[in-house]
């Protein structure tokens, strides 16, 4: 590799999202013949990263994948690793992960409880919802996506694509302004160019902003725009249901020509979700500001006397379905919980049980 003066390596990392925290942490490993390096892509354990040597090919340590002993231990878009570069080829080898300032996670697809890391080290979530009609502009599962961006501990906005195929923006603007209040919500129409300045706004450099939505609402298209080329192939969208083809099959860290950073994810057709109970409070502040006015402490806004979550309802405050949607998700997060509980406690038993068993075969060495 050739030799990188420390300001131009300064430079081109700060450009990536390198700052304080993750120098830190890195100064702290104290790696020798290490440099710090940001993942862009993964494809079936090989990742690209960048680093001040510019674009790598990098492999996992054989001691890393050892030590790693779930999903969430390995490398994702948009985490900072150590790598060693290999001598005179464009590849190099990831020792470690530093840790997080912030990850977007979902529960793995199917049955089993464990986390899935989407992606890393974001500031900003844009959850993008079409205006096309269809399935495209859901209110349910945009109380979703908020409520896994505000696990994450990004900041989320929301914008709603193809405004020029929207008769009535006002209306679908106030039905979102409902459910997201003190939200930011930017209406834009990647196709036309319009309102794009708005998103602009947050891509400054240095700043990484993580792209969510169902297919067929426009992320790439969204993308595209802001890159001012067709970076990314775009698809068609279904005339029955307004849904898209998957054009994004992978998760991609971007750099904008602006000095922002932007990361593509493929639309989630299933939206496993993995947060706390807490999360849904920035999400249904409304419904969480009522329940403490109610007569009873654990009132279950239902049948109960002095309920001022039902009474919203009736005097038409609160939408019925906003309430059933918070129900839904506070169970499927108890659920959740209990079940990561049961799966910790099976994982620390296995896992002392396997010690238990190294223990007695070293004893039992000639």
């Amino acid at each position: 590799m050739s030799n990188v003066t420390d300001e131009h390596q300064q430079g081109c990392l700060e450009d990536l999202g390198w700052n304080l925290f993750f120098r830190k942490h890195y100064q702290t490993l104290n790696f020798p013949g290490s440099v710090p390096a940001r993942v862009i892509s993964e494809s079936k354990g090989s990742f690209q990263v960048y680093s001040q040597y510019g674009e790598l090919t990098a492999k996992i340590s054989g001691k890393m994948r050892y030590r790693a002993g779930v999903e969430k231990d390995y490398p994702t878009v948009g985490d900072w690793v150590v790598v060693k570069p290999l001598n005179n080829e464009q590849k190099c080898i990831i020792h470690a992960v530093l840790p997080r300032n912030s990850k977007f996670s979902r529960k793995v697809a199917g049955e089993r409880t464990k986390e899935q890391i989407v992606s890393a080290n974001i500031d900003t979530v844009f959850i993008v919802s079409g205006l096309d009609g269809g399935r495209n502009l859901n209110l349910r599962r945009i109380e979703r996506y908020l409520t896994l961006a505000w696990s994450s501990g990004a900041t989320p906005v929301i914008v709603l694509n193809k405004v020029d195929l929207c008769p009535d923006i006002d209306i679908y603007m106030r039905s979102v302004e409902d459910i997201a209040p003190g939200i930011s919500i930017h209406p834009v129409s990647a196709k036309e160019r319009t309102g794009l300045d708005a998103l602009r706004n947050y891509l400054t450099k240095g700043n990484t902003t993580a792209f969510l939505g169902s297919s067929g609402v426009g992320k790439s298209a969204i993308i595209n725009a802001l890159l001012g080329i067709e970076k990314q192939e775009t698809g068609e969208v279904r005339e029955d249901d307004r849904m898209g083809r998957h054009t994004t099959t992978k998760r991609e860290l971007i750099l904008l020509p602006s000095g922002g950073i932007v990361i593509d994810t493929p639309g989630m057709r299933e939206i496993q979700m993995w947060a706390g109970g807490e999360d849904l409070q920035g999400v249904f502040n409304d419904i969480e500001m009522l329940a403490k006015r109610c007569r009873f402490s654990d009132c279950s806004h239902n049948i109960e006397s002095g309920c001022a979550v039902r009474a919203a309802i009736e005097q038409g405050d609160l939408d019925p379905a906003r309430l059933e949607s918070y129900r839904k998700l506070q169970k499927e997060l108890n659920y959740l919980a209990s079940r990561e509980e049961g799966s910790a406690r099976l994982y620390e038993k296995l896992k002392y049980k396997q010690i238990a068993k190294w223990s007695k075969e070293l004893k039992n060495r000639p």
